[in-house]
């Protein structure tokens, strides 16, 4: 048995078990001394395993359409700031302190284009 339970097997063995498990399935005659490892201990076993991987994968999908619907909510609200801003500058202008609210520089805060000396 493995010493480590608490990280997921590779797909490799989890498909060596389940031919495993359909090779046991077509013994004649299987009979284990433990009852712990009969035939329908091992179906209830592999129901389990089938379930837990579909309520996981149900999960999986959960998390990923929730998170789409976090990142469209974000971009809405992103959307609206943009616009927003925009109808700032157009209501209070380009030098006004409601566009300094919003985020934005003012239009006297940037520096005046200078001409640059020719070289010689």
């Amino acid at each position: 048995m493995a010493d480590k339970k608490t990280k997921p097997l590779s797909p490799k063995i989890l498909q060596e078990d389940l031919d495993a498990y359909a090779a046991l399935k077509s013994m004649v005659g299987y009979a284990p001394a433990n009852p712990d490892f009969t035939l329908a201990k091992g179906t209830t076993a592999r129901t389990a395993r089938l379930d837990a991987e579909d309520a996981s994968a149900q999960a999986k999908a959960a998390e990923a359409a929730a998170r789409d619907g976090e990142v469209a909510a974000q971009w809405a609200f992103h959307d609206f700031i943009l616009g927003a801003r925009t109808q700032v500058i157009a209501q209070f202008g380009d030098d006004s302190n409601e566009k300094q609210a919003m985020g934005l520089k003012k239009k006297s805060e940037y520096k005046s284009p200078s001409k640059k000396a020719p070289k010689t």
